[in-house]
């Protein structure tokens, strides 16, 4: 299953249940209080490949879903019924514990395939760069992060990350100019 939008999910549990599903992408908005960070995450991949929001079928899970549906227009939504997403014990209510048969069935009427190529970047671009490997690497990629409107994200998800925003080569390239003159900037 190839989903081209990027999957709002509550935490970590529902990310691993949606990546074993589909491989799809996620974005984890760690509980009903979303954050201002989050959002803008949530906002820039609507952007740039569109949103399904895909949580728990309880109050929290609704409440995300409002507060995304609020602050991100035109994001799609999926849903799991409450009996696909008890747990085998009974006590536990969640997308963590829905079959991948049904994880898939919910995505099926939001996904859209995706036509188009993801450009590649090498990672031998990003440790030229000092965004890897390097001891300023955390502050050149935090900087970097800023300026693609990408969040925050360490040197083993970086690439990922570039890839999942689509940011392109010429798109890199031109942050990493903009980088490299503050630095020199700073220098002087």
């Amino acid at each position: 299953m190839n989903i081209e939008e990027v999957v709002v999910v509550e935490g970590k549990s529902d990310t691993i249940a949606v990546k074993r599903a589909t491989g799809a992408d996620t974005i984890e908005t760690n509980g009903s209080a979303v954050n201002e960070q989050t959002i803008e995450r949530i906002r820039h991949a609507q952007k740039t490949r569109g949103v399904i929001v895909f949580t728990d079928p309880d109050f929290p899970g609704r409440r995300i879903r409002a507060i995304v549906e609020e602050q991100v227009p035109g994001v799609k939504h999926a849903f799991l019924s409450k009996k696909d997403t008890i747990a085998k014990n009974g006590r536990g209510l969640g997308i963590e514990h829905a079959s991948d048969e049904s994880i898939r069935h919910a995505l099926a009427s939001v996904y859209t395939v995706s036509v188009h190529t993801i450009e590649e970047i090498p990672m031998a671009r990003l440790l030229d760069a000092k965004l890897i490997g390097h001891d300023e690497s955390r502050k050149r990629r935090d900087r970097l992060s800023e300026l693609l409107q990408i969040g925050q994200v360490n040197g083993k998800g970086l690439k990922k990350r570039l890839e999942m925003f689509r940011i392109s080569q010429d798109q890199l390239e031109e942050a990493i100019k903009v980088l490299d003159e503050e630095e020199m900037n700073t220098d002087v």
